[in-house]
């Protein structure tokens, strides 16, 4: 499947079936390593790093507007956004420190184990530097609350680099070889950076900035062997393929990539709740297609799909890509019922984990508390908090921020 991406650094598939961005949520969270594949598959979110808002300043990044919307105006009583959905926490910027812990700590209170990071590289175009900083920023807190990280790059970024002159085609290779180097000097050493037989674990997103045989050239170079998963298909250097979801359709595409990874080393499958992109009302391009929520029956079905699959990880396909509706971060329309079937899920994974759909208020209540507090002293308490929640000590965190609301009333 050939999957490109408009210059907007939205992705799009060539042959108009979806490239929707993966949340994937690695799991761990006692930054540990392990050199076989754990008793459980891992449930790794899938996470875009790419959201710019400064109401103050009342500037958006592409990914709120789409080159269309005005997220400072109102429409029929709702925030004129790039989305189908509406953000629960509120249009947020993924540079700010206390969404992205907020975004982590709902994450753990609903079983998911870590985070898989879109990223297009380190090049200084369009916000690939802005985003490469928001995925420092990620992976730093991820490792702080006990969470794996993992990283999934943009195959098409190689293409778009050239076409704005930035490298040339002959090098192409070279620089994803440099690329994957620098991972392999500063993410992949972390002891929370995700592992399959003590192997770095890297995927690529599309088909069309490398050939196969490029990204074994690639690979070569690294001074590590790696864990490389592509996309759909397994390419020659990879230790097996990840699914992604193809919204024209549906379901079946999950059960083919099921049939097709039967006998691959490993394999990555994929869940989602369901798609609905904003693509054809922004005027960007015609619609991927559509795959219906079916009240909640799509997640639970691919869920169970990609769990039946007895893999190592499950990538949950998004976390929040708002843009093509497939998020379960929470939503005015959806709540928390995503979480709360990853929480029943997780029960039933983990008899020992016992966060509930009452504990999923806790990162809401001090992302509150964060944002009003105006002294070093007052974040410091509430740092203690975001390790309680961390820790899954759900109790003690409920009292630490009781009290705090308590004494921060008039």
């Amino acid at each position: 499947m050939s999957v490109g991406e408009d210059r907007s650094g939205r992705r799009r598939v060539a042959n108009g079936v979806t490239a929707a961005i993966t949340i994937v949520a690695c799991a761990c969270g006692l930054h540990a390593a392990w050199a076989a594949p754990p008793p459980r598959p891992l449930l790794l979110a899938h996470v875009m790093p790419w959201f710019e808002a400064d109401p103050a300043g009342r500037t958006w990044g592409w990914h709120w507007t789409m080159g269309r919307f005005d997220p400072g105006k109102f429409v029929d009583g709702r925030p004129a956004i790039a989305s189908q959905l509406r953000p629960a926490a509120g249009i947020y910027d993924s540079s700010d420190p206390h969404v992205v812990e907020h975004q982590l700590l709902l994450m753990k209170l609903s079983g998911i184990d870590g985070v898989i990071v879109d990223w297009y590289g380190r090049a200084e175009l369009w916000d690939h530097a802005r985003n490469h900083r928001c995925t420092q920023l990620l992976i730093d807190r991820a490792g702080e609350l006990g969470m794996q990280v993992a990283i999934c790059y943009e195959d098409k970024t190689l293409a778009d680099l050239v076409k704005e002159r930035r490298i040339q085609r002959e090098d192409r290779v070279s620089h994803a070889a440099g690329e994957i180097a620098w991972l392999a000097e500063h993410w992949f050493p972390l002891d929370h950076y995700l592992r399959l037989d003590d192997r770095p674990v890297l995927l690529s997103f599309g088909h069309e900035g490398l050939a196969d045989d490029e990204w074994s050239r690639a690979l070569a170079r690294a001074p590590r062997p790696i864990a490389y998963f592509s996309e759909h298909r397994r390419r020659p250097a990879a230790v097996g393929g990840f699914d992604w979801p193809v919204p024209r359709e549906g379901v079946a595409a999950q059960e083919r990539f099921a049939r097709e990874s039967r006998d691959w080393p490993s394999r990555i499958p994929v869940a989602f709740p369901r798609f609905l992109d904003i693509y054809a009302e922004a005027g960007v391009h015609a619609s991927w297609g559509r795959v219906d929520d079916d009240g909640g029956r799509t997640f639970a079905r691919t869920l169970d799909l990609a769990l039946a699959m007895q893999p190592p990880f499950v990538q949950i396909a998004t976390w929040n890509d708002w843009g093509e509706g497939t998020v379960i971060e929470p939503s005015v329309e959806f709540g928390t019922r995503d979480l709360e079937l990853l929480q029943r899920t997780r029960r039933r994974l983990t008899p020992g984990f016992t966060a509930t759909k009452d504990h999923l208020s806790l990162p809401d209540r001090l992302l509150a508390l964060r944002r009003s507090a105006d002294d070093a002293a007052g974040q410091a308490r509430l740092d203690a908090v975001a390790t309680l929640i961390g820790r899954l000590e759900m109790a003690a965190a409920g009292d630490a921020l009781r009290a705090i609301e308590t004494s921060a009333r008039p």
